[in-house]
């Protein structure tokens, strides 16, 4: 059908794919794919939105294969909760001492 998106066929290590659902005051982020100097600008533009228009943001990455030095700028801030992390990407997340300031869960 046109205009259909067949997400299966994605590569696993393609760029990110970004899903938003929005409940009252609360935004939830589901994040699949790469978090890297290409893709995380839009995700960081996303956030922004995000942050005017809900009191709680909350970012499932348990479908992220990689994560950048420039993918983690967009985790910097402490007022979202970050769900989902894998064991690499929990380890990223305590050596660069993000995970001190973030809400993981």
């Amino acid at each position: 059908m046109k205009g259909m998106f067949d997400v299966s066929s994605v590569d696993k290590f393609s760029a990110m794919q970004i899903t938003k659902t929005q409940i009252g005051e609360k935004i939830t982020f589901t994040l699949s794919g790469r978090v890297n100097a290409e893709s995380s600008p839009e995700f960081q533009d996303k956030l922004i939105t995000a942050f005017n228009e809900a009191k709680e943001i909350i970012i499932d990455i348990k479908e992220i294969a990689y994560i950048s030095s420039a993918g983690l700028r967009v985790f910097k801030d402490s007022s979202m909760t970050i769900t989902g992390a894998s064991k690499e990407i929990m380890r990223v997340f305590e050596m660069t001492g993000l995970s001190d300031i973030l809400t993981i869960v």
